[in-house]
């Protein structure tokens, strides 16, 4: 990290760019190899057999003057692309006042729809949780205090939100649990959480309620509720201490999805609109759990494989798992949470080509006709993510 000048406001980018180029024969064989090749080659024309320490100054160069062309500005970009669709993901309380000026500006034809993020606000393991949800009760509620001023507050910037054309609510969670607690409960657990008087386990048990409270509220609102556990965030202290957060250290573990999910599933799981698109990062769950789930839930919908999983063998591994159980009709198609704009059309071609490989193996297989799975490719890459995000 220190040598890539993680954290310094003097790190020079050619320095950078020279230890990546360096270290490029390390990529092979990893997904982000992958994405990145696709990106260099295809986006930029950049020859990747020139991709080493001897040539890193003159391919430097020509990512500067490439990235100089007219045809590189982000509006550019996002009609070259293709994209009709973007999702940011956005801070609760933030003014949204960006998306409202793309919104009115009509020499951009595109979508850039805001995201509810509220996981700062449900996570009390958050450092500075009490003092977000204070600024969050007074700015956004009805003048309630305590646990209901709280859940008017998130009710109403779920409600701003939908004004500025949010279709979805996305929620980062440590674990799939969801739990219906009493009133009394769930307000003992806020008031010792803005205490910050819960223990590990009560922290849980607060956001699995607040998981729960998030499914009401899409029942109510409409927007489409996404889940993605399973991550033990910034695992290694010393870098956290020294680099901050998302700095590469940020490891799956294990989840369960039946039990976890079945208090909001019971209440929630066949009622009229919701959506719950499940995201995992532990591929053991494929089959024995998400499957069974959409293939019963009417509200359940797999999200595409994220993050470790979205590289083409386990993207192949996980179509392959889900479909016996859950067929194509259960799928949310292929949506990237890419940070890099430019990996888009890398992400969005692989996951075709997976969904190509496995559609071509049940043909040859005479487990499907060609005409028919030919109608299927375009369900997955078109229809699906329309149909589930409600465009």
């Amino acid at each position: 990290m220190a040598e890539l000048g993680v954290g310094s406001a003097s790190a020079d980018p050619r320095d950078i760019w020279q230890h990546f180029c360096a270290a490029w024969p390390l990529f092979d064989g990893t997904a982000s190899g992958y994405w990145l090749r696709s990106e260099l080659i295809e986006v930029f024309g950049i020859d990747d057999s020139l991709i080493d320490e001897a040539h890193a100054d003159q391919l430097y160069e020509q990512l500067v003057s490439v990235l100089a062309t007219p045809e590189f500005r982000p509006r550019a970009l996002f009609d070259s692309f293709g994209i009709e669709v973007l999702a940011t993901t956005d801070d609760p309380l933030d003014s949204l006042a960006d998306h409202a000026a793309l919104a009115a500006d009509s020499s951009f034809r595109g979508r850039v729809l805001p995201t509810f993020r509220p996981d700062a606000y449900l996570n009390a393991h958050a450092p500075g949780f009490a003092e977000r949800v204070d600024r969050l009760i007074v700015e956004a509620g009805d003048g309630a205090h305590g646990y209901r001023g709280y859940l008017a507050a998130l009710a109403n910037r779920r409600r701003y939100f939908i004004e500025h054309g949010a279709i979805s609510a996305d929620h980062g969670v440590r674990t799939p649990l969801t739990l219906k607690l009493s009133d009394d409960e769930a307000e003992r657990l806020f008031d010792s959480a803005l205490r910050g008087g819960l223990s590990a386990a009560e922290r849980d048990a607060f956001e699995g309620q607040m998981m729960y409270q998030m499914a009401r509220m899409s029942v109510e609102d409409g927007l489409v509720m996404t889940l993605h556990p399973g991550s033990y965030r910034n695992h290694h202290e010393p870098s956290f201490a020294r680099f901050g957060a998302d700095t590469g250290h940020d490891i799956p573990f294990a989840v369960g999805y039946t039990e976890g999910l079945r208090p909001l599933l019971n209440d929630f799981g066949t009622a009229a609109g919701f959506h719950l698109v499940l995201f995992t990062l532990d591929e053991t769950v494929f089959s024995r759990e998400l499957a069974p789930l959409a293939g019963f839930y009417p509200s359940v919908f797999l999200g595409a494989p994220w993050w470790f999983l979205d590289a083409p063998d386990a993207m192949l591994r996980f179509r392959s798992a889900v479909t016996e159980t859950a067929g194509f009709s259960r799928s949310a198609g292929f949506v990237d949470d890419t940070r890099a704009f430019c990996s888009i059309p890398a992400r969005h071609d692989a996951s075709r080509r997976v969904e190509a490989s496995f559609l071509a193996r049940l043909v040859a297989e005479h487990r499907i006709s060609e005409a028919r799975a030919a109608e299927v490719m375009v369900d997955l890459v078109d229809a699906a993510p329309r149909r589930v995000f409600k465009l």
